[in-house]
């Protein structure tokens, strides 16, 4: 059996666009031809696919890092660069993509085949063609493409089902299975054979739904106890829950108490607890089922909750459970993808545009705004040092350093280069 792989951490980079350009026409016959320099060429998106081809995120295992192509530097004769290929990382339906420093939840691929762009390459920078005006007929200056950082994320496959059978290890849930659908899951008389989720489909009548043996839960599982989390994620989208209790008591436990630990458990866990549910009450072929199973209606009295007795190990009573599911879950509303949130400004990623800090009498101003501006300013050009000069006074950063104390003739250091500050 294929490992299964359900969380996941990978880096992914969307493409830098392309530089612009700083060219003049040439031509024969014309002497001073203006400026002609392309922009730059977008950089390429990424691009998430819910790919029914794919069924855990073990290829993940393999290969962590997805990077975009950069966009193309613009050329001369007002030629754009060309725009980066994007990066498309299929993954199984039902994933979801969390940002990992926060745990944003950023996507949602729930539909087999959907596409989600994360992230926009960044966009092409202008060449220097735009910069031309009547007093500045030459300009020897362009802008440099957005740049794009490289975000940490974290996939995680929720598994896509109707039902899911939830209980303590060994159970029966395995066996119950392997009763109604075509699945064959490992089972065995020890506690978490079952250390995935195993998904089959059930067919009754006319209808059919997808049913998941969720892994046995564990008290404590919501507090991460054991293989809690791992096995409540593939909870969260089932549309209704099969608790399947062993009734009988064989592993020594009490079967009451059983049902109320499951239920606590997913109270604790995302309210799990309100999933429109079914009790079943397996193993009624052993000796003290029948005094458990009336103790357990006498303790459901009342709650709305509908038990219903079943024997895996002989395949008895089970047309009425099914019954009873397909009843139930045709009143249930569809399963939704969850909420995203937005990633942010990624043009912005990194803070503040720029920030200004002071030692010993030197001003440091730094910052991703501080990085393109730089890049944009050609120093041995007059004009150029002129366009930096008004940019820095269009950004607010003439005014920041003012506020901080900077007076005339005081040292202002930008990247490697170092100027007097100047009202």
């Amino acid at each position: 059996m294929a490992l299964f792989v359900d969380v996941v951490s990978i880096t992914v980079k969307a493409g830098d666009g392309g530089n612009g350009c700083v060219s003049f026409h040439r031509e024969k016959f014309v002497q001073a031809g203006g400026p002609d320099g392309g922009d730059g060429g977008r950089g390429g998106d990424v691009i998430f696919e819910a790919s029914e081809r794919m069924h855990t995120l073990m290829d993940f295992r393999f290969k962590r890092k997805f990077t975009a192509e950069n966009g193309g530097d613009g050329m001369a004769n007002r030629r754009t660069g060309k725009s980066g290929e994007p990066v498309v990382i299929e993954v199984p339906p039902g994933t979801v993509v969390r940002e990992k420093a926060t745990g944003k939840l950023l996507l949602d691929l729930y539909e087999p085949g959907e596409r989600k762009t994360l992230v926009k390459g960044g966009n092409g920078g202008f060449g220097n063609q735009h910069f031309a005006t009547p007093t500045r007929q030459a300009p020897q200056f362009a802008k440099p493409g957005e740049k794009r950082d490289v975000i940490e994320l974290t996939l995680e496959l929720k598994s896509i089902a109707d039902v899911g059978l939830v209980g303590f290890p060994n159970v029966g849930k395995s066996t119950i299975l392997s009763v109604v659908t075509a699945a064959r899951p490992k089972i065995a008389n020890y506690h978490f054979t079952t250390l995935q989720p195993n998904l089959g489909i059930v067919k009754h009548d006319d209808y059919s739904f997808v049913l998941a043996d969720i892994p046995g839960l564990v008290e404590g599982a919501a507090e991460g106890v054991g293989l809690g989390h791992a096995f409540l994620r593939h909870v969260e989208r089932t549309r209704m829950l099969l608790h399947v209790i062993d009734i009988a008591g064989s592993e020594g436990r009490d079967p009451l108490q059983d049902y109320d630990a499951i239920m606590k458990e997913l109270e604790a866990y995302g309210d799990l607890k309100n999933r429109p549910m079914i009790v079943v009450a397996n193993k009624m072929d052993l000796p003290g089922a029948e005094e458990n199973l009336a103790r357990l209606r006498e303790k459901l009295a009342g709650t709305g909750i509908d038990i219903y007795p079943v024997s895996a190990a002989t395949r008895q009573t089970f047309n009425a459970l099914l019954y009873a599911t397909v009843e139930l879950l045709a009143k249930c509303p569809p399963a939704e993808p969850f909420l995203e949130e937005a990633l942010g400004d990624l043009s912005d990623l990194g803070g503040e545009p720029f920030t200004v800090e002071v030692d010993k009498g030197v001003y440091f101003v730094s910052g991703r705004e501080m990085e393109r501006l730089m890049d944009s300013v050609n120093f041995d050009n007059e004009e150029s040092l002129n366009w930096f000069h008004r940019s820095l006074r269009r950004l607010g950063v003439i005014d920041a350093l003012r506020e901080k104390g900077a007076k005339e003739g005081d040292s202002v250091v930008i990247g490697e280069m170092e100027f007097d500050f100047v009202e």
